[in-house]
């Protein structure tokens, strides 16, 4: 998996999708998608979506543009 398929299925995560449409955005089946899902949150030692969330912040695999003003 590419780091870019995994931000993206991370960031879609956070944004509260359930895994049937981050597959479908993401043009996968809903099972690669888990998979995927299962492999990250490993990687992330997440024992919850929540937890995955979190430890993904922390690693800045969920990062967000900054604001400019």
């Amino acid at each position: 998996m590419t780091d870019d398929l995994k931000r993206s299925i991370v960031r879609l995560m956070a944004e509260g999708y359930k895994d049937e449409i981050v597959a479908r955005r993401l043009g996968m089946s809903v099972r690669t998608c888990r998979r995927h899902i299962a492999e990250i949150m490993e990687e992330l030692e997440a024992t919850s979506r929540f937890q995955a969330g979190a430890n993904a912040a922390l690693s800045k695999l969920l990062s967000y543009p900054q604001d400019t003003v």
